[in-house]
């Protein structure tokens, strides 16, 4: 298949200007393809995730990808639907710069590969060079009827904001003639801004100037909620603000419903793979290979096959309780959002450590669990009610780690 057939089976195409034209000029040589990214946040989440995965398919297909961090874009923030996004400061602009500028470059490699700040340009427009170069080119009746625009005329709109599918459009024309930029990609609500960087193209260049727009579909679960969210919380891309761990359990925990859909966006594997996979989902869901190669794939593309290696063993050593040769930082990455309660750095008697920490309601309660088998600490079967916890012997002396009977975790933080 094609560039733009395998989008199409993989569910990943929306729209795109003139398709024909595009596979034209990608058959004809090696042309550039390009996403934006505003600096809003020190780190991409899965949303992000969403078009970068379209632009390495178009590098895999032969093409350059191109990826615009916006350093200028972002200090004045493009459109929301709803409210005006708060503005950053110069400092906060350029820490997340860098930490976008660090993530692409993991993602897509050096080769064939090119990231690039608008503020390299839009940050030398002078307003007057704004006004006469680029604003006598765009229509305020046209600019009116795109969509974040127009759903923001009630409740009101900043100049700031309205102006900022003009500076998308010279990111366009300038990528256009610095990079050979002919396509770019955004998410369905970015269709308006792109025609109108086409056009800003077409009325700088002449009507021949080949460029080209694509666009995605919105994605969400089968339950209809926007992908990328849990439990209300983005999945980001940094390992420090999401652990690989985590991401790789976010992948693991698709259900049946969604799992073939995210197999064909988010990983590279072939139709043949894929379909094979969706048999077993529906032949034997229960052993959940789908999800499993999925966790895989879009871990190893992000993070790494050795935080894959790492996330499957945690996995496998929690699967079977094994958990008394975990780190400290494992035990906190896969228990942290288990009840936990502070405990000092003191040894005490079994009964009133559960009891303290609200693992039991009572000591007779505690008693009768420890008697039963039903307490495990740090790994380990406690049977004894004179048995004594010490906090200092497990995990760095940092973690005590209680489960009652088969899977109630508690963790205990030493203080």
């Amino acid at each position: 298949m094609n560039f733009i057939e395998d989008l199409k089976w993989r569910g990943a195409l929306n729209q795109v200007t003139d398709e024909a034209g595009l596979l034209e000029a990608m058959a004809d040589g090696k042309i550039g393809a390009y996403v934006g990214t505003d600096p809003t946040a020190d780190s991409l989440h899965l949303g992000h995730l969403i078009p970068f995965m379209v632009l390495k398919r178009f590098q895999n297909a032969g093409g350059k990808a191109v990826i615009i961090v916006g350093g200028a874009t972002g200090a004045i923030g493009d459109p929301r639907p709803t409210t005006e996004r708060q503005l950053l400061t110069p400092e906060q602009l350029a820490e997340n710069e860098k930490g976008i500028t660090v993530q692409v470059t993991k993602l897509f490699g050096d080769d064939d590969t090119r990231i690039v700040n608008n503020n390299d340009w839009l940050g030398k427009l002078t307003l007057t060079d704004f006004l006469r170069d680029y604003g006598k080119l765009f229509s305020i009746n046209v600019m009116l009827k795109k969509d974040v625009v127009a759903s923001r005329l009630e409740t009101g709109i900043s100049f700031t904001e309205f102006t900022y599918q003009v500076l998308q459009g010279i990111d366009f024309h300038e990528l256009w003639r610095r990079e050979d930029v002919k396509l770019q990609i955004g998410g369905s609500d970015q269709w308006g801004n792109i025609t109108s960087g086409i056009d800003l193209i077409h009325s700088l260049e002449g009507n021949d100037a080949k460029a080209f727009g694509l666009t995605i579909p919105l994605m969400t679960d089968s339950t209809g909620k926007k992908f990328g969210k849990s439990e209300g919380n983005a999945i980001w891309l940094d390992p420090k603000k999401t652990s690989p761990y985590t991401f790789y359990q976010f992948w693991l925990n698709q259900s049946d419903a969604d799992v073939v859909k995210y197999l064909k966006y988010f990983t590279f594997l072939s139709v043949d793979e894929i379909e094979t996979l969706a048999k077993a989902v529906e032949t034997n869901p229960g052993e959940r290979l789908a999800q499993r190669r999925l966790a895989q794939e879009v871990t190893k593309f992000v993070h790494g096959q050795a935080a894959v290696e790492d996330a499957e063993k945690l996995s496998a050593a929690l699967f079977s309780g094994d958990v008394a040769t975990l780190s400290a930082a494992q035990i906190g990455d896969a228990f942290g959002g288990v009840p936990s309660f502070d405990t000092p750095n003191e040894i005490k008697n079994v009964v009133d450590f559960l009891v303290e920490g609200g693992v039991e309601p009572s000591k007779r309660q505690a008693r009768e669990d420890v008697t039963n088998g039903a307490i495990t600490i740090n790994g380990e079967k406690v049977t004894d009610v004179a048995a004594e916890v010490d906090p200092s012997t497990h995990y760095d002396g940092q973690f005590v780690l209680v489960r009652r009977g088969k899977k109630k975790y508690f963790l205990g933080k030493v203080k």
